[in-house]
């Protein structure tokens, strides 16, 4: 049976570190790899997008990363339950055309028993910034 460690219920201090691995995941910009951490059948609100399960999820993060260029990602705690896990984050990348963005918002987390995320709700927010107004530097 495929587990994805820490499993729920979470303490503050298991939250924190799936939120720390997740950061990590996604900052790999690797889609399997991120696709991982999620059920088979995860359901995902990414602004007015619905994506269902790991190959949406796979073919949803090739795309963003294409698009979004040197995209760097910070996760913060906000809140947990005993299966679930809401953060704050933001995010910088620029696009083809050289124009930065940073990103920002909340994102409501369930997982099942086996610690894989089965429903991730993203709001988001982008904001054109110039370079000189990165706060997110690798």
């Amino acid at each position: 049976m495929e587990q994805k460690h820490p499993l729920p219920p979470f303490t503050m201090e298991t939250a924190k570190q799936k939120i720390q691995m997740a950061e990590d995941a996604w900052n790999s910009k690797d889609p399997e790899r991120v696709s991982k951490a999620y059920t088979v059948d995860s359901e995902w609100r990414n602004r007015n997008q619905f994506i269902n399960g790991r190959e949406e999820i796979v073919k949803f993060l090739t795309d963003k990363w294409q698009k979004e260029k040197q995209y760097i990602l910070k996760k913060e705690y906000w809140a947990h339950t005993d299966n679930r896990i809401a953060v704050r984050f933001e995010y910088e990348y620029h696009d083809e055309h050289g124009q930065w963005y940073r990103a920002y918002g909340n994102e409501n987390w369930e997982f099942d028993e086996n610690g894989l995320m089965r429903k991730r709700y993203a709001s988001i927010n982008d904001l054109a910034i110039d370079e000189s107004e990165r706060k997110l530097l690798t």
